[in-house]
């Protein structure tokens, strides 16, 4: 086997050890949180699914498709400035590969470079697709903000009601959120920022021995950031193309708070459903201040610390059991077949060229 081969096999490899990591840590918070509330039963749950309002369940449903969609569109969007023109489907394929390699891989490092890379294989530059990508995760940041802000706007108290160590994590998803937004923005204003970043990088490696033939990654990076600069000005020319982002980012994000919503809705009414979407609100942005795919626990541990504070415990946990597998787990499995379909339908076109 020559080098070239092994090349290829590593990342395959290091897809399916994530993937298997993914679904370990979420079949372990389930686990935790079933068994921790002695009075649940899977017969229990069952009838409350049956018992649930049809209607309000097909909109937790809509939303779930509506969190892929809008991600979808705002990713079109940011394209559009390199005349790169996506067809819905191919902006949903974008979408499935950022929101099902961000929920496997840490820090949800994997979801650009696999949204990229289909990109790629659609005719856009690697660079193109870098500034398009960059621009589109500032306003996913910036969305998820704005969540949070209306969460405090919406039920000013509710965050008081929570525990200490719950509190922590939403003051530091907060805290964590705002940096990133600075981080991408500068990114995005400057492209010596950038530069400065992989010119840092490359002599550190160096410095370690790890890198060799300094001025060839030099050149190369210069080359790089040329092109950079030049996406970089083309996106700043298109302002309302950047208020379409942002928009169809808040849309998606809303979309994926809803759900929990109207789950909720469908067993208990509308009673407290403002308060339920200011919960699952507190909890996107206090999973946020831990790498995925731990987020998943502090989300699920968040959901519940805000539901037993108005309904017994068994509810609490059916509610997020059930609002928790649509709005992430059914949606990641979807978008991980969509993936994987799209990856073997380009495949075979690249084989029959």
């Amino acid at each position: 086997m020559d080098g070239k081969e092994k090349n290829t096999k590593h990342p395959a490899l290091s897809k399916v050890l994530w993937s298997i990591l993914f679904l370990a840590i979420a079949v372990v918070t389930i686990y935790i949180i079933v068994t921790q509330n002695r009075s649940f039963s899977f017969r229990d749950f069952l009838l409350y699914i049956k018992y649930s309002d049809f209607l309000p369940l097909l909109a937790a449903i809509i939303c779930m498709f509506g969190f892929i969609i809008f991600e979808a569109l705002a990713i079109r969007c940011a394209c559009k400035p390199f005349d790169h023109k996506a067809s819905i489907v191919n902006g949903i394929t974008y979408s499935s590969a950022d929101i099902y390699f961000s929920a496997i891989t840490p820090s949800a490092t994997g979801g650009q470079p696999a949204s990229a890379y289909f990109m790629i294989r659609n005719g856009m530059s690697a660079t193109a697709a870098t500034a398009a990508l960059l621009t589109n995760l500032m306003m996913y940041t910036l969305a998820i903000i704005v969540i949070g802000a209306l969460s405090f706007i919406i039920a000013p108290k509710l965050f008081f009601s929570y525990d200490i160590l719950p509190r922590v994590f939403i003051i530091l998803g907060i805290i964590i959120q705002l940096g990133l937004a600075g981080f991408f923005m500068l990114m995005i204003k400057n492209e010596v920022f950038l530069n400065k970043i992989c010119t840092g990088i490359i002599n550190f490696l160096c410095t370690i021995k790890l890198c060799r033939n300094k001025e060839k990654w030099m050149n190369k990076i210069n080359n790089v950031m040329s092109d950079y600069g030049e996406c970089l000005k083309l996106i700043k020319t298109h302002k309302r193309m950047m208020v379409k982002l942002f928009v169809f980012n808040v849309l998606q994000r809303i979309s994926l708070v809803s759900v929990t919503m109207f789950v909720y809705i469908a067993a208990f009414g509308w009673g407290s459903s403002v308060k339920v979407w200011a919960m699952q609100g507190f909890a996107i942005i206090g999973s946020n201040s831990v790498p995925i795919p731990g987020a998943m626990g502090v989300a699920d541990y968040l959901m519940l610390s805000g539901f037993v504070q108005f309904m017994s415990e068994q509810a609490a946990t059916n509610l997020e059991l059930l609002s928790r597998s649509l709005s992430f787990y059914f949606c990641i499995i979807l978008c991980g077949i969509w993936v994987l379909v799209s990856y073997l339908i380009s495949r075979g076109r690249k084989k029959k060229c």
